[in-house]
């Protein structure tokens, strides 16, 4: 079938990955081979693809496609996260937008809803993943929500609450008022903002006296319960047992001691919010302090907020300010930086909240975690991140997992009376039942008299299952699935959920499979602008993936992607790395319809430069696979593919195919072409992770094949030794090459004239590539003398000095005056380098890449003079 002259990317990308499907090559079973597991991170199940999605799975797909070649049981498991708060939230908006509130609804009719929903836009993702070329055995796609996997999750939250390591406590929470839930500590992000500290005067009860408190909350001053000072603060000696009274509300509070307060620290005097304040809520707990929350879940106040009743907490921080002003109670008002939280989720500001929640005990089940990655069994790339790990497992707090939603997996504690520890934790409705009426000594209860927790768990109490329950293995421990992809290989993911998500898999691995979930963790690095900025909706800077793949081809973007995005370090995205992957996809077409183009001899002699240069491109391309290999290893993708670009549009095309193809309007030897054509069979194995379309639509235009022998599952090629110095003498002869080709330009000689080259061989330099030399510097005679040749333009590599002499095609009288000027420039400008160099403040205050520059600039200035002087005596002669 003739080739089109222009590659065209979307026809290939649809027709070879229809054709991978339909033969699915992406699908595995357990068999003999050895399995090499990758799980994705489940994205949002109502989410579209983004910048950070694109990079992520192609690194995942260069690695499972490079397993397959190698001979692994590749298998890369797809599969959707449920998101509770932003596909709650999303649902919630909906309904608003069509006049229906939640609170409107039964849980049965939102959840009906929000089905409806997941079903409409759940798994669109997973289609544009398809796109970019990922080889997922979709066969096996799961969703956090899914029957089995649900089940898995009650059956693991039931098993920790009975080893006792689930419980139910009264405790300070982060709340997010706009979602309505509350958040662990993780999924809180602080930000430095700027507000003010508020200095206010509470008089003293029965005297004119007042202490001064400062805030940075005056809405919160309605829930003051006590004033603390440091008994041992002398300012405060006389205040001790006495009361203060909170302007507005008047409510009368006692003086408390606590040596808590820090004396420096503003005026030693401390408001004490237990509702509102972690560290006051244990100062109130120690002194059994009253407990007032003055906001509503969504953050307006309360019915302690007096006449504030129903207003946003910052409207009413403003209006108590201006009361409190008015009062005279403000002693003065001081701008100040603080650290605010704010939920990863939705932005709003988090609020301290005092709530019955269900918590899961961190410390000894995260021991075992931590050791993993300390000891190095499980490895994190790159390895900077590991004192973050460490610093957040060390440090680690119970994990608040209800959250107060109503999508996501309902708690499985089923409440019998009207006390708190009226409750029993069941995997079913008749299994908690039964419980009820052993714990209560009661069997006329019924299910009728069970309420289910309201709650759903957090969303990673789902996915920190994830390699395990994917594969069934809560459910059935023992299945010949879990015991043959378990543990995984390799996990690819984003460095902000390495506590999150990663850490919480490994603590679920080491729970309940007695081993860590995979070996290594690859963090990519954040994809952000060419200003630094982090891509987002917001900003309007981020590409549209599928526009840009429509644009550049799946092939094109997925080299720009990895160009520039070494583990764990910020990727600067730009359009024109994806222009730069489009032309090295266009270099590898056009070089294959060169080669496709020959016309092929039976009687055809090998020609000398051809049997040259395929053995130096054997060696050569031995050299670079061990490179790529190592880069592999140590997981430097973006350095593999750099070194397989090279190799590819270098070595393959600019010096290989130049050296091997035929003169023009001739034939190739037969034998050359077979040897090109099984060197361009190795380049598009390696190639084919990077580039898995073109690399199969060429695989297969090669020649007819069945589809056992596609390049998706052909064979990654074998190291072998490799002869160095082979090497190093084509690289010898690809300067002279260069140095020739310089002079043609220089001097405007046409490469279609032959020129006659001569060469003092001090170098002792091997004549193996002399044909090289001769084909590619279009050299007619090429001479091996012992004395420098007159009038003969020259140039050196290394210490051979090499001449073209002078045809009557050169005006010598121009060409002395040409070389005489130049060099009275480089004169001067060796003059102006070396005069820095003398200069020793120069030289001892200057960064030493700077000096080093300059000697550079020295040395190569010194040798250029040599070769125009050599030119010039040449000429003169």
């Amino acid at each position: 079938m003739a080739l089109e002259a222009k590659y065209n990317a979307q026809n290939v990308e649809n027709k070879w990955y229809s054709y991978w499907m339909e033969h699915d090559y992406f699908h595995s079973e357990v068999d003999e081979r050895e399995p090499y597991t990758i799980v994705i991170p489940p994205p949002n199940v109502t989410g579209v693809l983004h910048m950070g999605h694109m990079l992520n799975n192609t690194l995942q797909d260069v690695l499972i496609r490079r397993a397959r070649l190698k001979g692994y049981n590749a298998c890369w498991v797809p599969g959707t996260d449920h998101a509770s708060i932003a596909t709650e939230a999303k649902v919630v908006a909906k309904l608003k937008s069509e006049g229906i509130e939640k609170s409107d609804l039964t849980r049965e009719q939102f959840l009906e809803h929000a089905w409806e929903w997941t079903h409409k836009h759940g798994g669109i993702i997973l289609e544009q993943l398809k796109k970019l070329g990922a080889s997922c055995d979709w066969e096996r796609t799961k969703f956090t929500m899914d029957d089995d996997l649900s089940e898995s999750v009650i059956k693991v939250f039931v098993d920790l609450y009975r080893k006792g390591q689930v419980y139910r406590g009264y405790r300070m929470v982060n709340w997010d008022p706009q979602a309505q839930t509350t958040l662990s500590d993780e999924e809180v992000i602080y930000e430095e903002k700027q507000g003010n500290l508020y200095y206010l005067k509470y008089q003293i009860e029965g005297s004119d006296e007042y202490v001064t408190i400062a805030t940075t909350r005056p809405e919160t001053i309605l829930g003051d319960t006590a004033v603390c000072i440091n008994p041992n603060d002398e300012r405060y000696t006389h205040l001790k047992g006495k009361n203060a009274i909170v302007p507005i509300c008047n409510r009368v509070i006692p003086i408390i001691e606590d040596e808590y307060v820090t004396m420096e620290f503003g005026t030693g005097c401390l408001k004490v919010t237990p509702a509102h304040d972690e560290n006051d809520k244990m100062l109130g707990d120690k002194h059994n302090l009253e407990v007032v929350d003055v906001l509503n879940d969504d953050a307006t106040l309360n019915s302690f907020g007096l006449h504030y009743e129903g207003m946003d907490r910052f409207e009413a921080r403003k209006k108590i300010a201006k009361e409190l002003d008015e009062m005279g109670v403000i002693e003065k008002i001081e701008q100040h930086t603080n650290k605010v939280g704010t939920s990863e989720r939705t932005g709003a500001v988090i609020e301290p909240k005092l709530s019955d929640q269900w918590f899961l005990k961190m410390k000894a089940l995260a021991q075992p975690a931590l050791d993993a990655v300390l000891e190095k069994d499980v490895n994190l790339v790159p390895e900077k991140f590991l004192n973050t790990y460490r610093y957040w497992m060390e440090n680690v707090r119970d994990w608040n997992i209800s959250r107060q939603l109503w999508w996501g997996h309902q708690i499985p504690a089923y409440y019998y009376g009207d006390g708190k520890e009226d409750f029993v934790v069941a995997e079913t409705k008749e299994e908690a039942l039964q419980m009820a009426q052993e714990k209560t000594g009661d069997a006329s209860l019924t299910g009728a008299d069970l309420t289910q927790d309201p709650d759903a768990l957090d969303t990673w109490f789902s996915s920190w299952l994830w390699p395990i329950s994917v594969f069934n293995g809560i459910l059935e421990p023992d299945n010949k699935e879990i015991n043959y992809y378990y543990p995984t290989n390799d996990l690819v993911t984003a460095p902000e959920i390495l506590f999150f998500w990663v850490a919480r898999m490994l603590i679920a691995g080491f729970e309940y499979r007695k081993e860590k979930p995979f070996t290594n963790v690859y963090l990519t690095g954040i994809v952000r602008d060419k200003q630094r900025r982090k891509m987002s909706k917001s900003l309007g800077n981020s590409p549209d993936p599928i526009e840009l793949m429509d644009e550049y081809g799946a092939d094109g973007v997925r080299v720009g992607m990895l160009l520039s995005s070494p583990a764990g370090n910020d990727l600067m995205f730009d359009v024109d790395l994806c222009k730069q992957g489009s032309g090295f996809v266009n270099k590898i077409w056009n070089a294959y319809r060169l080669i496709d183009g020959w016309e092929v001899s039976e009687s055809q002699e090998e020609t000398e430069s051809a049997k040259r240069a395929l053995p130096w491109y054997r060696n050569q391309f031995q050299k670079v696979l061990a490179e790529i290999e190592e880069h592999y290893s140590k997981y430097r993708i973006s350095d593999a593919l750099m070194a397989t670009y090279k190799l590819v549009w270098d070595d393959f095309c600019s010096w290989f195919l130049e050296a091997v193809k035929p003169a023009y309007g001739q034939p190739i030897a037969a034998a050359t072409k077979a040897e090109v054509i099984s060197i361009l069979e190795d380049n598009l194995k390696i190639l084919h992770p990077f580039v898995p379309f073109i690399s199969e639509e060429i695989w297969q235009h090669i020649t007819e094949r069945s589809p056992e022998e596609a390049l998706i599952v052909a064979s990654w090629p074998e190291t072998t030794s490799y002869d160095e110095q082979l090497i190093k003498d084509f690289e010898f002869a690809s300067e002279v090459i260069s140095g020739i080709r310089t002079i043609r330009k220089e001097k405007n000689i046409s490469f279609k004239e032959t020129i006659d080259l001569s060469v003092i061989n001090s170098e002792k330099a091997t004549d193996a590539f002399d044909a090289v030399i001769t084909k590619l510097g279009n050299v007619e005679n090429l001479n091996y003398i012992t004395e420098k040749l007159d009038g003969a333009l020259t140039f050196r590599v290394k210490s051979n000095e090499y001449f073209v002499p002078m045809g009557g095609a050169i005006d010598v009288e121009a060409e002395i005056a040409k070389l005489t000027e130049e060099l009275k420039y480089t004169e001067g400008f060796l003059k102006s380098v070396q005069g820095k160099l003398k200069n020793e403040r120069f030289v001892n205050n200057a960064p030493e890449q700077v000096v080093a520059n300059e000697r550079k600039k020295e040395a190569d200035a010194l040798a250029k003079i040599e070769t125009i002087k050599a030119s010039l005596a040449g000429l003169e002669t």
